[in-house]
Protein backbone atom coordinates (compact mmCIF):
# COMPACT_ATOMS: atom_id res chain seq x y z
CA UNK A 1 0.00 0.00 0.00
CA UNK A 2 0.89 3.62 -0.37
CA UNK A 3 2.94 5.45 2.27
CA UNK A 4 1.68 8.38 4.03
CA UNK A 5 4.31 10.43 1.65
CA UNK A 6 3.12 8.84 -1.18
CA UNK A 7 -0.92 8.79 -0.15
CA UNK A 8 -0.09 12.90 1.07
CA UNK A 9 1.95 13.43 -2.76
CA UNK A 10 -2.04 12.02 -4.28
CA UNK A 11 -4.03 14.08 -1.91
CA UNK A 12 -1.75 17.62 -3.00
CA UNK A 13 -1.75 16.72 -6.69
CA UNK A 14 -5.70 15.91 -6.60
CA UNK A 15 -6.08 19.63 -4.71
CA UNK A 16 -3.82 20.86 -7.79
CA UNK A 17 -5.93 19.40 -10.24
CA UNK A 18 -9.22 20.42 -8.69
CA UNK A 19 -8.63 23.87 -8.68
CA UNK A 20 -6.91 24.43 -11.71
CA UNK A 21 -9.58 26.30 -13.61
CA UNK A 22 -8.10 25.90 -17.07
CA UNK A 23 -9.09 22.73 -18.90
CA UNK A 24 -6.30 22.05 -21.38
CA UNK A 25 -3.95 22.82 -18.64
CA UNK A 26 -5.91 20.67 -16.21
CA UNK A 27 -5.29 17.62 -18.48
CA UNK A 28 -1.71 18.67 -19.67
CA UNK A 29 -1.15 18.53 -15.31
CA UNK A 30 -3.83 15.15 -15.18
CA UNK A 31 -1.36 13.32 -17.30
CA UNK A 32 2.06 14.58 -16.02
CA UNK A 33 1.06 13.92 -13.12
CA UNK A 34 -0.14 10.45 -13.67
CA UNK A 35 2.90 9.68 -15.06
CA UNK A 36 5.38 11.04 -12.74
CA UNK A 37 3.79 9.23 -9.71
CA UNK A 38 3.25 6.14 -11.71
CA UNK A 39 6.87 6.63 -12.90
CA UNK A 40 6.34 5.63 -16.04
CA UNK A 41 7.82 6.92 -20.07
CA UNK A 42 4.27 7.46 -22.23
CA UNK A 43 0.61 8.46 -21.56
CA UNK A 44 -2.03 8.93 -23.71
CA UNK A 45 -5.46 11.17 -22.78
CA UNK A 46 -9.03 10.02 -24.20
CA UNK A 47 -11.70 12.43 -24.27
CA UNK A 48 -15.26 10.22 -24.37
CA UNK A 49 -17.52 11.97 -27.03
CA UNK A 50 -19.89 11.35 -29.66
CA UNK A 51 -19.55 7.61 -28.42
CA UNK A 52 -16.11 7.50 -29.35
CA UNK A 53 -12.47 8.12 -27.64
CA UNK A 54 -10.90 11.02 -28.89
CA UNK A 55 -7.23 11.76 -28.57
CA UNK A 56 -6.65 14.63 -26.37
CA UNK A 57 -2.83 14.68 -25.00
CA UNK A 58 0.04 12.12 -26.19
CA UNK A 59 3.29 12.31 -24.34
CA UNK A 60 6.26 9.73 -24.55
CA UNK A 61 9.23 11.49 -22.40
CA UNK A 62 11.59 9.10 -23.88
CA UNK A 63 11.38 10.34 -27.47
CA UNK A 64 10.26 13.91 -26.95
CA UNK A 65 6.69 13.45 -27.99
CA UNK A 66 4.14 15.87 -26.46
CA UNK A 67 1.23 16.69 -28.96
CA UNK A 68 -2.56 18.16 -27.67
CA UNK A 69 -0.96 19.92 -24.60
CA UNK A 70 -2.06 23.37 -25.29
CA UNK A 71 -5.61 22.18 -27.07
CA UNK A 72 -4.49 21.84 -30.26
CA UNK A 73 -6.55 18.81 -32.56
CA UNK A 74 -4.00 15.50 -32.59
CA UNK A 75 -4.98 14.24 -35.79
CA UNK A 76 -5.64 10.52 -34.98
CA UNK A 77 -9.50 9.07 -35.96
CA UNK A 78 -11.60 8.44 -32.93
CA UNK A 79 -11.38 5.24 -31.37
CA UNK A 80 -14.66 3.32 -31.26
CA UNK A 81 -15.82 1.95 -28.49
CA UNK A 82 -15.23 -1.73 -29.75
CA UNK A 83 -14.69 -4.54 -27.14
CA UNK A 84 -10.91 -5.41 -29.09
CA UNK A 85 -9.85 -2.08 -28.24
CA UNK A 86 -8.01 -1.94 -24.43
CA UNK A 87 -9.25 1.44 -23.64
CA UNK A 88 -12.63 1.36 -25.67
CA UNK A 89 -13.32 -1.76 -23.11
CA UNK A 90 -12.02 0.11 -19.70
CA UNK A 91 -14.97 2.96 -21.06
CA UNK A 92 -17.50 0.56 -21.95
CA UNK A 93 -17.24 -0.99 -18.54
CA UNK A 94 -15.55 1.03 -16.42
CA UNK A 95 -12.92 -1.14 -15.59
CA UNK A 96 -9.10 -0.89 -14.77
CA UNK A 97 -7.02 -3.13 -17.67
CA UNK A 98 -3.21 -3.87 -16.37
CA UNK A 99 -1.39 -5.48 -18.80
CA UNK A 100 2.24 -6.39 -18.08
CA UNK A 101 3.34 -6.82 -21.61
CA UNK A 102 1.17 -6.23 -24.86
CA UNK A 103 3.57 -8.18 -26.77
CA UNK A 104 2.57 -11.55 -24.60
CA UNK A 105 -1.03 -10.45 -23.97
CA UNK A 106 -4.34 -11.89 -26.62
CA UNK A 107 -6.81 -10.48 -24.53
CA UNK A 108 -6.96 -6.95 -26.38
CA UNK A 109 -5.98 -5.85 -30.30
CA UNK A 110 -2.87 -4.31 -29.68
CA UNK A 111 -2.16 -3.67 -33.48
CA UNK A 112 -2.42 -0.05 -33.46
CA UNK A 113 0.20 0.23 -30.36
CA UNK A 114 2.81 -2.17 -32.43
CA UNK A 115 2.30 0.05 -35.42
CA UNK A 116 2.98 3.02 -33.82
CA UNK A 117 6.07 1.23 -32.39
CA UNK A 118 7.34 -0.29 -36.15
CA UNK A 119 6.91 3.66 -37.08
CA UNK A 120 8.87 5.27 -34.19
CA UNK A 121 10.71 2.48 -33.29
CA UNK A 122 9.63 2.42 -29.78
CA UNK A 123 8.67 -0.65 -27.65
CA UNK A 124 5.61 -0.51 -26.07
CA UNK A 125 4.81 -3.12 -23.21
CA UNK A 126 3.09 -2.75 -19.97
CA UNK A 127 -0.03 -0.81 -20.27
CA UNK A 128 -2.31 0.92 -17.44
CA UNK A 129 -5.65 2.00 -18.47
CA UNK A 130 -8.28 3.63 -16.13
CA UNK A 131 -11.66 5.10 -16.91
CA UNK A 132 -12.59 8.54 -15.89
CA UNK A 133 -15.72 9.12 -14.03
CA UNK A 134 -16.87 12.15 -12.73
CA UNK A 135 -19.22 11.64 -8.97
CA UNK A 136 -22.38 10.81 -10.96
CA UNK A 137 -20.84 7.76 -12.46
CA UNK A 138 -20.44 9.83 -16.27
CA UNK A 139 -17.90 8.57 -18.22
CA UNK A 140 -15.53 11.57 -19.01
CA UNK A 141 -12.07 10.07 -20.73
CA UNK A 142 -10.02 7.11 -20.26
CA UNK A 143 -6.16 7.38 -19.08
CA UNK A 144 -3.50 5.12 -20.81
CA UNK A 145 -0.02 4.54 -19.35
CA UNK A 146 2.59 2.63 -20.66
CA UNK A 147 5.82 1.62 -19.53
CA UNK A 148 6.29 1.83 -15.78
CA UNK A 149 10.24 1.74 -15.50
CA UNK A 150 12.53 0.82 -12.73
CA UNK A 151 15.38 2.81 -11.38
CA UNK A 152 17.77 1.38 -13.62
CA UNK A 153 15.31 2.37 -16.68
CA UNK A 154 13.48 -1.17 -17.07
CA UNK A 155 10.10 -1.66 -18.21
CA UNK A 156 8.15 -3.15 -15.70
CA UNK A 157 4.61 -3.86 -14.42
CA UNK A 158 2.57 -1.29 -13.19
CA UNK A 159 2.06 -2.26 -9.44
CA UNK A 160 -1.39 -2.00 -7.05
CA UNK A 161 -0.05 1.25 -6.05
CA UNK A 162 0.11 2.49 -8.93
CA UNK A 163 -3.60 1.57 -9.96
CA UNK A 164 -5.23 3.40 -6.40
CA UNK A 165 -3.05 6.34 -7.31
CA UNK A 166 -3.77 6.44 -10.61
CA UNK A 167 -7.63 6.06 -10.06
CA UNK A 168 -7.44 8.70 -7.27
CA UNK A 169 -6.05 11.48 -9.90
CA UNK A 170 -8.16 9.87 -12.39
CA UNK A 171 -11.65 10.42 -10.16
CA UNK A 172 -10.64 13.65 -9.11
CA UNK A 173 -9.53 15.13 -12.11
CA UNK A 174 -13.13 13.85 -13.76
CA UNK A 175 -14.91 15.56 -11.37
CA UNK A 176 -13.35 18.75 -11.86
CA UNK A 177 -13.00 18.45 -15.69
CA UNK A 178 -17.03 18.01 -15.61
CA UNK A 179 -17.31 20.80 -13.18
CA UNK A 180 -15.63 22.81 -16.08
CA UNK A 181 -17.46 21.39 -18.73
CA UNK A 182 -20.93 22.19 -17.16
CA UNK A 183 -20.02 25.37 -16.04
CA UNK A 184 -18.98 25.85 -20.49
CA UNK A 185 -22.44 24.57 -21.14
CA UNK A 186 -24.52 27.57 -18.72
CA UNK A 187 -22.35 30.01 -19.88
CA UNK A 188 -23.09 28.83 -23.23
CA UNK A 189 -27.04 28.84 -22.33
CA UNK A 190 -26.76 32.34 -21.18
CA UNK A 191 -25.46 33.67 -23.89
CA UNK A 192 -27.49 31.95 -26.09
CA UNK A 193 -30.46 33.52 -23.61
CA UNK A 194 -28.86 36.67 -24.48
CA UNK A 195 -28.42 36.82 -28.18
CA UNK A 196 -31.91 35.69 -28.63
CA UNK A 197 -33.40 38.51 -26.50
CA UNK A 198 -30.87 40.63 -28.69
CA UNK A 199 -31.71 39.25 -31.99
CA UNK A 200 -35.41 40.07 -30.26
CA UNK A 201 -35.37 43.54 -29.91
CA UNK A 202 -33.37 44.52 -33.26
CA UNK A 203 -35.95 42.53 -35.24
CA UNK A 204 -38.95 44.14 -33.44
CA UNK A 205 -38.01 47.06 -35.83
CA UNK A 206 -36.34 47.24 -38.95
CA UNK A 207 -35.09 50.84 -37.75
CA UNK A 208 -33.33 49.25 -34.95
CA UNK A 209 -31.66 46.96 -37.09
CA UNK A 210 -28.11 45.32 -36.13
CA UNK A 211 -27.89 48.04 -33.41
CA UNK A 212 -27.47 45.91 -30.38
CA UNK A 213 -24.89 43.40 -32.29
CA UNK A 214 -22.91 46.21 -33.19
CA UNK A 215 -22.45 47.77 -30.10
CA UNK A 216 -21.81 44.57 -28.50
CA UNK A 217 -18.79 43.79 -30.98
CA UNK A 218 -17.78 47.52 -30.78
CA UNK A 219 -17.29 47.01 -26.58
CA UNK A 220 -15.60 43.87 -27.44
CA UNK A 221 -13.09 45.44 -30.08
CA UNK A 222 -12.26 48.77 -27.53
CA UNK A 223 -12.10 46.22 -24.31
CA UNK A 224 -9.45 44.35 -26.79
CA UNK A 225 -7.77 47.30 -27.60
CA UNK A 226 -7.54 48.59 -23.88
CA UNK A 227 -5.79 44.81 -23.21
CA UNK A 228 -2.69 45.57 -25.75
CA UNK A 229 -2.89 49.03 -24.04
CA UNK A 230 -2.31 47.34 -20.57
CA UNK A 231 0.57 45.43 -22.61
CA UNK A 232 2.58 48.13 -23.71
CA UNK A 233 2.04 50.07 -20.30
CA UNK A 234 0.21 53.02 -21.34
CA UNK A 235 -2.36 52.16 -18.72
CA UNK A 236 -3.76 49.84 -16.11
CA UNK A 237 -7.18 49.12 -17.10
CA UNK A 238 -7.38 45.87 -17.98
CA UNK A 239 -10.18 43.19 -19.44
CA UNK A 240 -9.49 39.19 -17.68
CA UNK A 241 -11.76 36.85 -19.45
CA UNK A 242 -14.98 37.52 -16.95
CA UNK A 243 -14.70 40.94 -17.10
CA UNK A 244 -14.85 41.28 -20.68
CA UNK A 245 -17.42 38.74 -20.91
CA UNK A 246 -19.52 40.84 -18.60
CA UNK A 247 -18.99 44.06 -20.87
CA UNK A 248 -19.82 41.91 -23.90
CA UNK A 249 -23.11 40.78 -22.03
CA UNK A 250 -23.93 44.13 -21.11
CA UNK A 251 -23.85 45.65 -24.75
CA UNK A 252 -26.05 42.58 -25.84
CA UNK A 253 -28.99 43.46 -23.16
CA UNK A 254 -29.13 47.32 -22.99
CA UNK A 255 -31.47 47.79 -24.85
CA UNK A 256 -33.86 45.14 -23.65
CA UNK A 257 -36.28 47.38 -22.57
CA UNK A 258 -36.87 48.40 -26.06
CA UNK A 259 -39.03 45.58 -26.00
CA UNK A 260 -41.81 47.74 -24.15
CA UNK A 261 -41.57 50.70 -26.06
CA UNK A 262 -44.58 50.90 -28.79
CA UNK A 263 -43.70 50.53 -32.08
CA UNK A 264 -45.60 54.26 -33.26
CA UNK A 265 -42.64 55.65 -31.26
CA UNK A 266 -39.59 52.98 -32.51
CA UNK A 267 -40.66 53.48 -35.66
CA UNK A 268 -41.43 56.87 -36.05
CA UNK A 269 -39.08 57.97 -39.03
CA UNK A 270 -40.66 61.98 -39.54
CA UNK A 271 -42.37 64.46 -37.50
CA UNK A 272 -45.57 63.18 -38.37
CA UNK A 273 -44.75 60.32 -39.71
CA UNK A 274 -48.30 58.58 -40.81
CA UNK A 275 -49.70 61.82 -39.49
CA UNK A 276 -48.92 63.65 -42.25
CA UNK A 277 -51.62 61.61 -44.80
CA UNK A 278 -54.26 63.15 -42.05
CA UNK A 279 -52.99 66.72 -42.90
CA UNK A 280 -52.42 65.80 -46.56
CA UNK A 281 -56.54 64.41 -46.25
CA UNK A 282 -57.56 67.72 -43.96
CA UNK A 283 -55.70 69.94 -46.46
CA UNK A 284 -57.19 68.78 -49.26
CA UNK A 285 -60.94 68.85 -47.51
CA UNK A 286 -60.72 72.76 -47.01
CA UNK A 287 -59.51 72.64 -50.48
CA UNK A 288 -62.84 71.79 -50.67
CA UNK A 289 -64.55 73.86 -48.82
CA UNK A 290 -63.21 77.06 -49.87
CA UNK A 291 -64.41 75.95 -53.08
CA UNK A 292 -67.89 75.46 -52.17
CA UNK A 293 -67.70 78.45 -50.60
CA UNK A 294 -66.30 80.14 -53.28
CA UNK A 295 -69.25 78.67 -55.90
CA UNK A 296 -71.87 79.57 -53.56
CA UNK A 297 -70.50 83.11 -53.33
CA UNK A 298 -69.89 83.06 -49.83
CA UNK A 299 -65.87 83.98 -50.86
CA UNK A 300 -65.06 86.50 -53.53
CA UNK A 301 -62.75 85.14 -56.78
CA UNK A 302 -59.46 87.01 -54.82
CA UNK A 303 -60.66 85.37 -50.89
CA UNK A 304 -60.51 82.13 -52.88
CA UNK A 305 -57.24 82.69 -54.72
CA UNK A 306 -55.69 83.26 -51.63
CA UNK A 307 -56.70 80.96 -49.68
CA UNK A 308 -56.41 77.96 -51.93
CA UNK A 309 -52.40 79.36 -52.84
CA UNK A 310 -52.31 79.48 -49.08
CA UNK A 311 -53.44 75.99 -48.55
CA UNK A 312 -50.95 74.90 -51.21
CA UNK A 313 -47.97 76.66 -49.78
CA UNK A 314 -48.55 75.67 -46.45
CA UNK A 315 -48.71 71.71 -47.27
CA UNK A 316 -45.59 72.38 -49.25
CA UNK A 317 -43.87 73.95 -46.45
CA UNK A 318 -45.01 71.21 -43.84
CA UNK A 319 -44.09 68.35 -46.64
CA UNK A 320 -40.76 69.83 -46.47
CA UNK A 321 -40.04 70.57 -41.98
CA UNK A 322 -41.57 67.02 -41.74
CA UNK A 323 -38.54 65.44 -42.84
CA UNK A 324 -35.90 68.15 -42.27
CA UNK A 325 -33.08 67.52 -39.85
CA UNK A 326 -33.32 70.95 -38.14
CA UNK A 327 -35.94 73.13 -37.41
CA UNK A 328 -34.67 77.20 -37.01
CA UNK A 329 -36.64 79.69 -35.28
CA UNK A 330 -38.18 81.25 -38.25
CA UNK A 331 -39.52 77.80 -39.54
CA UNK A 332 -41.20 77.04 -35.60
CA UNK A 333 -42.71 80.51 -36.16
CA UNK A 334 -44.07 79.36 -39.78
CA UNK A 335 -45.71 76.65 -37.89
CA UNK A 336 -47.44 78.36 -35.45
CA UNK A 337 -48.62 80.77 -37.75
CA UNK A 338 -50.00 77.87 -39.82
CA UNK A 339 -51.11 75.76 -36.34
CA UNK A 340 -53.38 79.87 -35.57
CA UNK A 341 -55.59 79.60 -38.37
CA UNK A 342 -59.28 78.14 -38.37
CA UNK A 343 -61.61 77.38 -41.35
CA UNK A 344 -65.43 77.90 -40.69
CA UNK A 345 -67.49 75.90 -42.58
CA UNK A 346 -71.32 76.92 -43.66
CA UNK A 347 -72.65 74.97 -40.84
CA UNK A 348 -70.13 76.70 -38.57
CA UNK A 349 -68.12 74.32 -37.94
CA UNK A 350 -64.23 75.43 -37.31
CA UNK A 351 -61.64 73.00 -38.20
CA UNK A 352 -58.02 73.97 -37.21
CA UNK A 353 -55.41 73.63 -39.98
CA UNK A 354 -53.33 71.40 -37.46
CA UNK A 355 -54.13 69.91 -34.32
CA UNK A 356 -52.35 70.60 -31.27
CA UNK A 357 -50.60 67.17 -31.83
CA UNK A 358 -49.42 67.92 -35.42
CA UNK A 359 -48.52 71.52 -34.54
CA UNK A 360 -46.02 69.79 -31.58
CA UNK A 361 -44.83 67.62 -33.94
CA UNK A 362 -44.17 69.96 -36.20
CA UNK A 363 -42.25 71.86 -33.67
CA UNK A 364 -39.45 69.67 -32.65
CA UNK A 365 -36.42 71.27 -33.24
CA UNK A 366 -34.25 68.44 -33.52
CA UNK A 367 -35.32 64.89 -34.34
CA UNK A 368 -38.59 63.24 -34.92
CA UNK A 369 -40.03 62.16 -31.34
CA UNK A 370 -41.74 65.23 -29.06
CA UNK A 371 -40.92 65.24 -25.57
CA UNK A 372 -43.92 62.75 -24.48
CA UNK A 373 -42.56 60.54 -26.75
CA UNK A 374 -39.10 61.00 -25.70
CA UNK A 375 -39.92 60.51 -22.50
CA UNK A 376 -41.58 57.16 -23.91
CA UNK A 377 -38.45 55.82 -25.67
CA UNK A 378 -36.13 57.42 -22.64
CA UNK A 379 -37.99 54.66 -20.20
CA UNK A 380 -36.75 51.50 -21.93
CA UNK A 381 -33.63 52.17 -19.66
CA UNK A 382 -35.64 51.98 -16.54
CA UNK A 383 -37.27 49.03 -18.36
CA UNK A 384 -34.16 47.41 -19.04
CA UNK A 385 -33.30 47.41 -15.41
CA UNK A 386 -36.81 46.20 -14.30
CA UNK A 387 -36.39 43.53 -17.03
CA UNK A 388 -33.05 42.34 -15.68
CA UNK A 389 -34.00 42.57 -12.40
CA UNK A 390 -36.19 39.59 -12.66
CA UNK A 391 -32.87 37.54 -13.66
CA UNK A 392 -30.71 35.72 -11.21
CA UNK A 393 -27.22 36.37 -11.76
CA UNK A 394 -24.48 34.75 -10.09
CA UNK A 395 -21.55 36.38 -8.45
CA UNK A 396 -19.41 35.75 -12.03
CA UNK A 397 -22.09 38.23 -13.75
CA UNK A 398 -23.04 40.24 -11.06
CA UNK A 399 -22.53 43.57 -12.91
CA UNK A 400 -23.93 42.74 -15.88
CA UNK A 401 -27.75 44.79 -15.04
CA UNK A 402 -25.18 47.75 -13.74
CA UNK A 403 -23.80 48.02 -16.59
CA UNK A 404 -26.43 47.74 -18.98
CA UNK A 405 -28.65 50.20 -16.93
CA UNK A 406 -26.32 52.82 -17.44
CA UNK A 407 -25.65 53.00 -20.71
CA UNK A 408 -27.27 56.49 -21.26
CA UNK A 409 -25.72 57.82 -18.37
CA UNK A 410 -22.94 60.95 -18.74
CA UNK A 411 -20.38 61.83 -17.23
CA UNK A 412 -21.48 65.15 -16.03
CA UNK A 413 -25.05 64.06 -14.89
CA UNK A 414 -26.71 65.19 -17.95
CA UNK A 415 -28.02 61.62 -19.30
CA UNK A 416 -30.37 59.49 -17.59
CA UNK A 417 -32.40 57.70 -15.98
CA UNK A 418 -30.72 58.33 -12.52
CA UNK A 419 -27.87 61.67 -13.88
CA UNK A 420 -25.30 59.35 -12.57
CA UNK A 421 -21.86 61.83 -12.78
CA UNK A 422 -18.16 60.31 -13.56
CA UNK A 423 -17.34 59.30 -9.66
CA UNK A 424 -20.35 57.37 -10.17
CA UNK A 425 -19.62 55.09 -13.55
CA UNK A 426 -17.28 52.67 -14.37
CA UNK A 427 -14.95 52.09 -17.10
CA UNK A 428 -17.85 49.53 -18.14
CA UNK A 429 -20.71 51.90 -18.35
CA UNK A 430 -18.51 54.66 -20.11
CA UNK A 431 -17.40 52.01 -22.80
CA UNK A 432 -21.18 51.61 -23.39
CA UNK A 433 -22.19 55.00 -23.59
CA UNK A 434 -19.11 55.76 -26.18
CA UNK A 435 -19.87 52.61 -28.63
CA UNK A 436 -23.96 53.47 -28.26
CA UNK A 437 -23.52 56.82 -29.49
CA UNK A 438 -21.16 55.74 -32.18
CA UNK A 439 -23.35 53.22 -33.50
CA UNK A 440 -26.27 55.51 -33.54
CA UNK A 441 -24.21 57.84 -35.81
CA UNK A 442 -22.91 56.06 -37.89
CA UNK A 443 -25.85 53.15 -38.15
CA UNK A 444 -27.20 52.77 -41.96
CA UNK A 445 -30.91 52.04 -41.24
CA UNK A 446 -31.98 54.42 -39.40
CA UNK A 447 -35.43 56.48 -41.48
CA UNK A 448 -35.16 59.75 -39.92
CA UNK A 449 -31.20 60.35 -40.55
CA UNK A 450 -28.65 59.62 -43.20
CA UNK A 451 -25.68 57.70 -41.70
CA UNK A 452 -22.43 59.79 -40.94
CA UNK A 453 -19.32 59.75 -41.87
CA UNK A 454 -16.69 57.86 -39.62
CA UNK A 455 -14.29 61.03 -39.00
CA UNK A 456 -17.54 63.17 -39.19
CA UNK A 457 -18.57 60.45 -36.27
CA UNK A 458 -15.63 61.28 -34.01
CA UNK A 459 -15.46 64.29 -34.15
CA UNK A 460 -19.05 64.92 -33.20
CA UNK A 461 -18.18 62.05 -30.01
CA UNK A 462 -15.08 64.60 -29.06
CA UNK A 463 -17.67 67.08 -28.99
CA UNK A 464 -19.64 65.48 -26.33
CA UNK A 465 -16.30 64.92 -24.55
CA UNK A 466 -15.20 68.55 -24.46
CA UNK A 467 -19.04 69.16 -23.09
CA UNK A 468 -18.06 66.55 -20.35
CA UNK A 469 -20.46 64.07 -21.39
CA UNK A 470 -17.90 60.98 -22.34
CA UNK A 471 -14.49 60.00 -21.62
CA UNK A 472 -12.27 61.46 -24.11
CA UNK A 473 -9.38 58.39 -24.05
CA UNK A 474 -12.29 55.66 -24.83
CA UNK A 475 -13.04 57.82 -28.13
CA UNK A 476 -9.19 57.60 -29.12
CA UNK A 477 -8.73 54.07 -28.49
CA UNK A 478 -11.95 53.18 -30.18
CA UNK A 479 -10.99 55.26 -33.29
CA UNK A 480 -7.92 53.70 -32.90
CA UNK A 481 -8.95 50.47 -32.83
CA UNK A 482 -11.32 50.77 -35.95
CA UNK A 483 -8.57 52.25 -38.10
CA UNK A 484 -8.03 48.79 -39.48
CA UNK A 485 -11.47 47.52 -38.81
CA UNK A 486 -13.97 47.44 -41.86
CA UNK A 487 -17.47 46.90 -41.91
CA UNK A 488 -17.02 43.32 -43.12
CA UNK A 489 -15.17 42.76 -39.73
CA UNK A 490 -17.52 43.85 -38.17
CA UNK A 491 -20.17 41.67 -39.54
CA UNK A 492 -18.06 38.37 -39.18
CA UNK A 493 -17.86 39.37 -35.50
CA UNK A 494 -21.42 40.06 -34.78
CA UNK A 495 -23.51 37.05 -33.09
Amino acid sequence: MLGREELREVVHIGIELTTEKDKNRLLEKMLIKAMDISGCDAGTLYLFRDNCLHFKIMKTLSQNVSRGEHGEEIDLPPVPLAEGNVCAYAAIHRELVNIADVYHSDRFDFSGPKKYDSITGYRTGSMLVIPMEDAENVLVGVLQLMNKLDENGNVIVFTEDDEFAIRSLGSMAAVSLSGMIYIDEIKEQLHSFVSAFATAVDERTPYNGSHTRKVTVYAGILADYINEKHRLGETEEYFDENRKEQLELAAALHDIGKMTVPLSVMNKATRLDDGLQKVEDRFRLLGAYCEIDYCKGRLTKEEYEEKSAYFTDSMEFIRAVNAAGFMPDEKLARVAEIAGHTYTTESGEEIPYLTEYEKNCLSIRKGTLTDEEREIMESHVVMTEKILDQVHFNVRYSNVKRFAASHHELLNGSGYPRHLTAEDLELESRILAVVDVYDALTCTDRPYKTPIPKPKAFGILHSMAEEGKLEDRLIVWLEEALRDVSDQDIEDRMF
